[in-house]
């Protein structure tokens, strides 16, 4: 059986951080358009954020959309 779809998006964009692709203080793509990139639903975008940012990855500002932390956690 397959990984669950929000571990899938949630190792993308954890790959994409320590790989520097995503730099700390960079904004994500709006949920719209990850459901889109992934071709997920807005479910599995919301599991996928809760994971990163209770990982210490990311933060959300409302209103403002969500970063990846800075400073990032080592």
């Amino acid at each position: 059986m397959s990984e669950a779809a929000y571990l899938q998006v949630t190792r993308d964009i954890r790959e994409q951080i320590s790989s520097g692709q995503l730099k700390p203080g960079d904004k994500l793509p709006s949920f719209a358009a990850l459901c889109e990139h992934y071709d997920v639903s807005n479910t599995v975008i919301r599991a996928s954020m809760l994971l990163l940012k209770a990982a210490g990855l990311i933060n959300g500002r409302q209103g403002k959309g969500v970063y990846v932390a800075n400073p990032l956690p080592r």
